[in-house]
């Protein structure tokens, strides 16, 4: 009798192992027959030096300056005069006129193998370290010097201001309304809520929008 116990307990457990290890060789299986990752990856080329901006409606919300020639990823959610972007780890949105869209690419991403930890230090030894992109700030003090980087970078204006000052602090206009008389040059800036009216690129004075 407890040779007959024994015999099938030693049965089942051969069973047992039989099937797990059946199991495990069903999902190799799967797992190599799986086909490779499709992902969808839009970029743009920047056409010229463009500000990132935190927020679209707010164009004081400057993060950095992103440098001509930079690629960035584009994010669904885009405007026609807008582009929502990934650079270097910063989103926010651009103006989509100072970028080039590229064309949307289908990606492989197979499963990469484990390397050993001796390979993964390599790769960490070998890896470029990438550019850090210039701050703003950086960007307004190598331009015009400190003083007058310290009033932009906070969004300051004033009278008697240039237009291209008036950029490098608040950005590009939503609407520019501009009158030719003669000599002189005549321009309305509609930023949101406000306007700004310049004479010969002269900022002269400025206003709420009625």
């Amino acid at each position: 009798m407890k040779r007959i116990i024994f015999s099938g307990i030693i049965f089942f457990m051969f069973f047992t192992v039989n099937s797990q290890v059946a199991k495990t060789d069903v999902l190799q299986d799967l797992e190599k027959s799986q086909p490779a990752v499709q992902a969808t990856v839009t970029t743009a080329t920047l056409k010229s030096a463009s500000r990132l901006f935190k927020d679209k409606d707010d164009l004081t919300s400057v993060i950095m300056v992103i440098p001509q020639d930079s690629v960035v990823d584009v994010l669904p959610g885009s405007y026609d005069t807008f582009l929502h972007v990934i650079f270097e780890g910063n989103e926010g949105y651009i103006y989509a006129r100072h970028a080039e869209i590229s064309k949307t690419k289908a990606l492989e991403k197979p499963v990469a193998p484990q390397s050993s930890a001796q390979e993964q230090s390599q790769d960490k030894e070998t890896r470029p370290v990438q550019r850090q992109a210039i701050s703003r700030y950086e960007y307004l003090e190598n331009k015009y010097g400190t003083s007058l980087a310290i009033k932009l970078f906070e969004g300051k204006i004033w009278k008697g201001m240039h237009s291209q000052l008036v950029k490098d602090s608040w950005g590009s206009p939503k609407k520019i309304n501009r009158v030719i008389s003669g000599n002189i040059v005549k321009e309305e800036w509609i930023y949101g809520k406000t306007w700004l009216y310049f004479q010969n690129s002269t900022l002269a004075e400025w206003g709420a929008v009625k």
